[in-house]
């Protein structure tokens, strides 16, 4: 079913892509001119309200979104519009000191424990690459006010909403290199105690073609005493967005 609605997704974002290049071109960064938003997320993701041993590096740790939204305008020349979408989030957490998640066997395979990897794959190991992966499948609900507005299209906007999300999958992914030379790739997909839904607050200011965003998740990263060190860490991820149209 994940797959389904994955692919599902891509296709009609491909075809929302054809079909936005056969519309005429706006003079705002050459964007298509059609109804709605097609945003691209880049931001970073941290964990706010958690222990010592969960610290992530910060340039490692990253967000990336692409969600598609509609625009309802609420009123006549309001500047409030009602901006319901769907999309895809994925944030990966490179935790420090060469650790990562590992299931926990007192606690089974839905939850996990943070391990240095090679207190699991040997000290005689150099590790290459790092971190974990989650893929959430997103609804984001927002308002927006238009500063200009005569024309929303060419106006500063700023907006406040929510999203709630699905968990699609998670993984762990580690390269090292062994003490023979040789390079081993490790991909382990489990779910590490990550609560199958998230949902929280964000904002979102700028101009139509780029804006700055933040979010906060008002529910714990983990389920209750499924995660590492039984933390109630949430989730906080901010960065910048391209509109595609």
């Amino acid at each position: 079913m994940k797959r389904i609605t994955l692919v599902f997704f891509i296709n009609f974002i491909a075809t929302a892509l054809l079909f936005a290049q056969e519309k005429e071109r706006t003079p705002i960064g050459g964007r298509p001119d059609i109804k709605g938003d097609l945003f691209i997320d880049f931001g970073f993701n941290t964990l706010n309200n958690r222990p010592n041993e969960l610290n992530t590096q910060f340039f490692s740790s990253r967000t990336f979104n692409i969600y598609y939204q509609t625009e309802i305008k609420i009123g006549e020349a309001s500047g409030l519009t009602f901006n319901p979408g769907i999309g895809v989030g994925t944030d990966k957490y490179a935790f420090t000191d060469d650790r990562t998640l590992f299931n926990n066997p007192n606690r089974g395979t839905e939850s996990s424990e943070l391990l240095e990897i090679k207190d699991v794959y040997g000290n005689n190991i150099s590790i290459d690459k790092n971190n974990v992966s989650t893929n959430y499948l997103e609804i984001p609900l927002e308002f927006r006010y238009h500063f200009n507005r005569r024309n929303y299209s060419k106006s500063m906007r700023i907006a406040f909403g929510g999203k709630i999300g699905y968990l699609m999958s998670a993984h762990t992914k580690i390269q090292y290199t062994d003490d023979s030379g040789l390079t081993r790739r490790i991909k382990d997909r489990q779910s590490y105690g990550f609560s199958p839904l998230r949902y929280g607050v964000y904002t979102r200011m700028g101009f139509p073609g780029f804006n700055i965003w933040g979010y906060y998740s008002l529910n714990q990263a983990f389920q209750k005493d499924m995660g590492p060190f039984a933390t109630e860490a949430n989730q906080v991820n901010f960065g910048v967005s391209f509109a595609l149209f």
